[in-house]
Formats: structure tokens, C-alpha cells, sequence
């Protein structure tokens, strides 16, 4: 009766590791397919209307992008790529190039009243979702009128 319970005990163990890995493990894995990844200011440059935003601002912005809430995934067709990167409307990106390695990340940022898109280029995939950040919305409308 002791070596079942024991046996009993231990299989479910296994069982139980097995069904709950380690947080490290699962970060990884969920990290590998996240849409809206964090970005490392030191890795980044963001542009606006051609020009780099300084040190100061370029870490401002970044803190906001990786603070920023998802919101959802815009489904794009294949041969509708361009429409997501220069949309109708007059709204000028902020670009913000990634670099990792041999890796170059594209994003560009389109602030609206309401929430922020997001187009993500890399390689020649196209990928867009949409975000809320007050503060982003607000860095944007603060940049926009001081260029003007």
C-alpha cells in the first residue's frame, strides 16, 4: 500500500510539472509570438518627419510605446501591404527602427485622437495593430505642433 501511494505521489508530480513549466519557459515561449514586443532604447531610433528625435525624447517616446496598451491585431491581405504604410489620412508616422543583430525592425506609429496604429515592417512582412497610450497620443500632438 506504501509504494502506491508513493508511486501515486510521484507520477503525479511529472504530471503536474509537466502541465505547469517553469514562468521562464513560458515567457519565452510567449515572447517568440508577441505582436507588440518592448523595445530597448539603446537599440532604437525614431524619426519624425525625416528628422531624430533627441536623446531625451527618443527615451521619452519608447518608455510610452512599451507602456502602451494592445488593443487588436489588424488583419492585412496579401497586396493591401502599402495601404497600412502610407494610409489616407494626413497623419505623419513616427518611424522607429530596431536593430538586433542582422535583424532591422521597422515601426511606424500613427497617432489618433482615440488610440494609435502601429505598422510593423520586417523583412517583407507587413504586420499592423492597434495600441492606447494617452501619452503617446499627447507626445505626438505636442511634436506635431511644435514643428509647425
Amino acid at each position: 500500500m506504501t509504494t502506491g501511494l508513493i508511486i501515486t505521489l510521484v507520477i503525479g508530480s511529472i504530471i503536474k510539472l509537466l502541465m505547469s513549466p517553469p514562468s521562464i519557459a513560458v515567457a519565452w515561449g510567449v515572447s517568440k509570438f508577441e505582436l507588440h514586443k518592448k523595445l530597448d532604447s539603446k537599440d532604437v531610433t525614431v524619426t519624425f518627419n525625416g528628422k531624430d528625435l533627441e536623446e531625451e525624447e527618443k527615451n521619452r517616446f519608447t518608455d510610452y510605446f512599451n507602456k502602451a496598451s494592445f488593443l487588436k491585431k489588424h488583419y492585412i491581405f496579401p497586396g493591401n501591404e502599402k495601404l497600412f504604410l502610407q494610409p489616407e489620412t494626413n497623419v505623419t508616422p513616427f518611424v522607429i527602427n530596431v536593430k538586433r543583430g542582422k535583424k532591422d525592425v521597422d515601426f511606424f506609429v500613427f497617432s489618433y485622437d482615440n488610440h494609435v496604429d502601429v505598422v510593423k515592417k520586417y523583412k517583407e512582412k507587413v504586420v499592423s495593430y492597434s495600441i492606447s497610450s494617452e501619452y503617446l497620443q499627447n507626445f505626438t500632438i505636442l511634436t506635431t505642433n511644435a514643428n509647425h
